[in-house]
């Protein structure tokens, strides 16, 4: 199964990176997953969408990066959403990204993690609950959270004590996985309808 694990920060001097690239490496040696890592900061998006849902379902009429990422978020047959709380909630540059596409989330999970201060992020993923819920997607229960997060790594990106959230991705994965099976075998067997 493929496995889209998209950065949602581009702002300068972001942490996010650090975040996907350790994920990224636990879905990579959990073996279920093909991973495909999306760093919103190399896709730059248009800010303003199409007036209609039917403009926008109109892939090919896309610019050639906006028909790539569409292309990569179709393929995948689970997302992991990483994102830091800005004001309560989830940044700009995620909500444009999610807001350019509709179908390629269909029937699909999404799982999240996210970074922040003393709350790590909780508000960030929960808004994104509901927005997923909108697009027909279905969140996983399970999410990872870093406190704190400037205290968790080091200088190079490293976590300082793997072994709690390593333990929390690998349930994650495990989580995920399952959902992502079930919900293509059903996507194969009854094309989704919204």
């Amino acid at each position: 199964m493929r496995l889209a694990v998209i950065t949602g920060s581009v702002r300068e001097g972001r942490f996010g990176p650090h975040v996907t690239r350790w994920f990224a490496g636990q879905a990579g040696t959990h073996g279920l997953f093909d991973v495909d890592v999306i760093d919103l900061a190399d896709t730059p998006l248009p800010a303003v969408l199409p007036a209609t849902p039917e403009e926008l379902a109109a892939v090919h009429e896309r610019p050639a990066d906006l028909r790539r990422l569409a292309g990569r978020l179709a393929d995948a047959d689970a997302f992991v959403v990483v994102t830091p709380e800005y004001n309560h909630s989830y940044p700009a540059s995620l909500k444009n990204a999610i807001d350019w596409h509709f179908t390629e989330w269909q029937a699909k999970p999404v799982a999240l993690i996210s970074y922040g201060g003393f709350g790590g992020g909780l508000r960030a993923a929960e808004h994104l609950r509901q927005v997923f819920a909108e697009l027909h997607a279905v969140t996983v229960r399970n999410t990872i959270s870093f406190d704190n997060h400037w205290t968790r790594f080091d200088g190079e990106g490293k976590l300082i004590e793997p072994e709690g959230p390593d333990g929390a991705a690998k349930a994650l994965l495990d989580q995920l996985g399952w959902w992502s099976g079930a919900l293509r075998e059903a996507r194969r067997a009854t094309p989704y309808q919204v």
